[in-house]
């Protein structure tokens, strides 16, 4: 098999056979699979994956998820069922234009030295000045707090060849931050521009809060520093309340200047309640993901696959 091409898919029963048909005129005359994992959609996702199987189940394969898991655990198990020498990832919103995935093959035939391409948006267009603003504080942030770096606007549309695979499926973590570990993995990597398409049919349901909480899972996920800007602003709490401490003696003792408490107590009391419970708050990000890990649960769980071999099942 020279490529397997895996389309993670939740609620996109409008988008799901313009996808197929699109990757299927690309690749007329390749060795191909598709691999559509359905992330436990609740519409017709999963009827229409079966219509296309049904039509041509020389190229395509079904993962049914018991439940929606994320995007993220169902790139691990398509990637746990991929077969090809190159492995590809995209989106089925048709956002992501799949005559890209031809250039990325391309590319990675005549360069032999390269083990991935990874696909960056040309100029974010899509969603509101807010979540766009947001979207580079979050790489500026990320890239300040990790020790590995993350190229801005780098998305999960990409493909790699086989020891990427095996690198990534050897992460086995239930936390998972695709973007993270794609970074973190290494590899010689190629960076090329993409045109964001329109989305053919639904809604995006990667909203803002979708997006800030994945921004938090990747920050818990890959840094430990927020762990030690806990501990330097308790230190530097501690020194200041010394210093005001050293102060308030000398005033009242040494000078007999009489110091009236209640404004200053409260307003000191509710400064370091709030240092306290960022503290713990942060704290318990990262015991949280601890807790999770720890009962070793499996990153998802399938319903039913369609168009495997049996050796594979």
């Amino acid at each position: 098999m020279k490529l397997t091409i895996l389309v993670p898919a939740y609620n996109e029963e409008g988008n799901i056979d313009n996808i197929y048909k699109n990757i299927k005129n690309v690749f007329n005359d390749i060795n191909y699979e598709i691999i559509f994992i359905n992330d436990g959609s609740t519409d017709k996702t999963e009827k229409v994956m079966a219509s296309i199987h049904k039509r041509d189940e020389e190229h395509v394969r079904i993962i049914n998820f018991s439940r929606n898991f994320g995007k993220d655990a169902a790139i691990y198990a398509g990637l746990e069922h991929s077969t090809g020498e190159y492995t590809a990832i995209i989106d089925a919103d048709m956002e992501q234009n799949p005559k890209y995935l031809l250039e990325m093959l391309t590319f990675l035939d005549k360069n032999p030295d390269y083990d991935q391409v990874a696909m960056i948006i040309k100029k974010r267009k899509s969603g509101s000045l807010i979540k766009r603003t947001f979207a580079k504080m979050f790489y500026k942030i990320i890239n300040v707090l990790s020790d590995i770096k993350f190229t801005e606007d780098a998305s999960d549309f990409r493909m790699f060849r086989e020891n990427v695979k095996a690198a990534i499926l050897s992460l086995s973590e239930r936390n998972r931050f695709s973007k993270g570990i794609f970074s973190w993995i290494g590899f010689n990597t190629k960076t090329m521009e993409y045109e964001v398409g329109k989305r053919t049919s639904g809604v995006t349901k990667f909203n803002f809060k979708a997006s800030f909480k994945y921004a938090l899972e990747g920050i818990i996920g890959f840094s430990v520093k927020p762990l030690r800007v806990a501990t330097i602003m308790g230190l530097i709490t501690s020194l200041s309340g010394f210093i005001y401490l050293i102060y308030i003696i000398v005033k009242t003792i040494i000078l007999g200047v009489d110091t009236p408490g209640f404004a200053t107590i409260v307003c000191v009391v509710l400064f370091i309640g709030g240092i306290q419970l960022i503290s713990i708050g942060i704290l318990g990000e990262y015991l949280s993901k601890t807790f999770i890990e720890t009962k070793n649960r499996p990153i998802y769980v399938t319903k039913s696959k369609v168009g495997f071999d049996e050796e594979i099942l």
